[in-house]
């Protein structure tokens, strides 16, 4: 659709939704038709775009030099491990005999050939899961729901004002989902009642005429034989009304047809938030057939890397590695990579304890650098993610983790994983992920992204990010969790060909190598205001590979630093 006004007309010609369409009306889709599908790998002085540079590094500075492989674990919703564009930098664990049913290399995993799942049993996997809001309303409901405040006892004081968070935020967040599902299928209903009778109305005509694909100028020198046929021709005639004459109405039903692909991923979104992540009586659990009560519990899962809902995965992994060198689908950015699967996430909030016991897996079986594009409000064991946390920072892996799309302001509320220990201090390996866009202009900072002065480090490319889906296929997507792999892949690029370089020489390379912009002001996410991208990050800046490989060229490791 060109706009809305196209739509608009169609509604009121078909189903007179005038004021329906008033109150809820569906927003512009951004036109992207102009920049390239790989414009993040592309270099700003070049190409236009606010890239990477990724392919100005490797032509200018890495070609012909030595590399080493590097594994790069990516903790998500399980990897197409067999997609034609990754079965070759798929992990492979060397210690394990496929399929023999035996843990060959005796790390607690039996058959973890391409890495683990977490949410998955004998019996299957999960797909589903409740937020993280939902589980901790259910816990603390029973105890406070009809409590008189004024009688809490000292030391359920803080419980008690964490159930009003709690159930503040899950009655928000459930209503304003609710809404957003009764509105979304109410259009997408209209949509597709509308684009079946616009169907009919070019069949009924074609095969009147000579089958060939309708115009403005063939409608109109058709001759109606009665009055469905007259019928059928105003309709179209009226809904091409503000077309040029040579707009065909296949095309026309082609791009509703899009139109109606996303209103139909609102409606699945929106309705499964609804149905499994508010609803406190769901519980896949089950499934997995581990101790919920038993936070400290390692051994559960299967071997399933890839599950029921591994497109946000797939598409983080392609980003990260797709094969550079098989002239098909897109290029990933580190050209010598193995990519580890850690299924953790389902369509809903992620565990601590599984991303607890996906970060000491992915570190104990060889990964330098782990993706972490997942995040939630609330955080009940996150003494248990912190010891993770640590445990990766002293084995020298550094962790990449997506800052989130809410426009928040982490500063004033954080998300949770991140790199603040709940008893004091730190990490020191953390890289936090905001999302910019391709244009250096008001709006490169993504308007969704998460931001904060003191808490997200850099921000990467994360708009209209295209990359590998399941089952051979490649998409456009967006979001922080597309800008995060981005920075792994340019750590990676950095492991690989600095073989010397620690995690935390790493961190400060892609810190001190980012593209600054001085003067330019850019829209604060959430807001109308406009700020210096210094206000909205530690760094002020979009990482470059290009840069940062410069940077790597003077930097020397030292025993110390190791």
């Amino acid at each position: 659709m060109k706009n809305a006004a196209r739509i608009l007309i169609l509604l009121i010609v078909l189903v007179h939704v005038r004021d329906v369409w008033a109150t809820h009306p569906i927003p512009e889709i951004q036109d992207t038709t102009t920049v390239p599908k790989d414009w993040f790998l592309r270099d700003p002085e070049t190409d236009h775009v606010q890239g990477l540079s990724v392919e100005k590094a490797y032509n200018t500075l890495l070609r012909g030099r030595p590399s080493k492989t590097i594994v790069v674990a990516v903790i998500d919703t399980g990897i197409d491990i067999n997609h034609e564009d990754l079965k070759d930098v798929i992990w492979t664990n060397a210690g394990e005999i496929p399929g023999n049913g035996i843990d060959d290399d005796k790390n607690g995993y039996i058959d973890d050939v391409h890495g683990w799942n977490f949410i998955g049993g004998k019996n299957g996997n999960v797909e589903k899961d409740t937020y993280e809001v939902t589980r901790e309303y259910a816990r603390l409901k029973p105890r406070f729901e009809n409590a008189d405040e004024n009688k809490i006892a000292k030391k359920d004081k803080a419980d008690y004002a964490l159930y009003k968070k709690v159930k503040a935020k899950y009655d928000h967040d459930f209503k304003f989902n609710k809404d957003q599902f009764d509105q979304y299928n109410q259009q997408y209903q209209l949509y597709i009642n509308a684009y079946g009778t616009l169907s009919f109305c070019d069949s009924l005509l074609r095969a009147q005429g000579d089958g060939k694909t309708l115009t403005k100028i063939s409608l109109t020198a058709i001759a109606p034989k009665n009055d469905t046929v007259r019928f059928a021709k105003e309709t179209l005639l009226r809904v091409l009304k503000e077309s040029d004459d040579t707009t065909s109405v296949t095309n026309f039903l082609n791009e509703l047809d899009e139109y109606l692909k996303q209103l139909k991923e609102g409606v699945d979104h929106y309705g499964t938030a609804v149905e499994y992540g508010y609803n406190m009586n769901y519980n896949p659990r089950t499934i997995v057939g581990d101790d919920p009560n038993n936070v400290h519990e390692k051994y559960y899962g299967n071997n399933d890397v890839t599950g029921p809902y591994a497109r946000h995965g797939t598409h983080i992994a392609g980003v990260i590695g797709a094969n550079r060198k098989n002239n098909i689908g897109i290029k990933g950015i580190a050209d010598n990579v193995r990519i580890m699967s850690v299924r953790a996430l389902p369509n809903g909030d992620e565990r601590d304890k599984d991303i607890a016991n996906a970060i000491r897996y992915a570190v104990d079986n060889g990964a330098q650098v782990v993706n972490m594009s997942f995040g939630k409000k609330f955080s009940p064991n996150k003494d248990l993610v912190d010891a993770a946390v640590k445990y990766a920072e002293s084995k020298g892996v550094l962790l990449v983790h997506a800052a989130g799309n809410d426009n928040d302001n982490l500063d004033a509320d954080p998300d949770f994983p991140n790199r603040t220990f709940q008893k004091g201090g730190q990490t020191k390996t953390w890289i936090e992920v905001g999302a910019s866009s391709w244009g250096a202009n008001e709006n490169l900072v993504a308007d969704f992204s998460n931001y904060g002065k003191k808490t997200v480090d850099v921000f990467a490319p994360g708009v209209e990010i295209y990359s590998t889906i399941p089952d051979n296929g490649y998409e456009d997507l967006q979001g922080t969790s597309m800008a995060c792999p981005t920075v792994v892949g340019v750590a990676a690029l950095l492991f690989s060909y600095y073989p010397d370089l620690t995690a935390n020489q790493v961190k400060t390379i892609i810190d001190q190598s980012t593209r600054k912009f001085a003067s330019l002001k850019v829209t604060q996410p959430g807001t109308a205001n406009e700020v210096t991208l210094d206000n909205l990050s530690i760094t002020g800046g979009v990482i470059n590979a290009y840069e940062a490989v410069k940077l790597a060229e003077s930097i020397k490791s030292t025993p110390a630093n190791k």
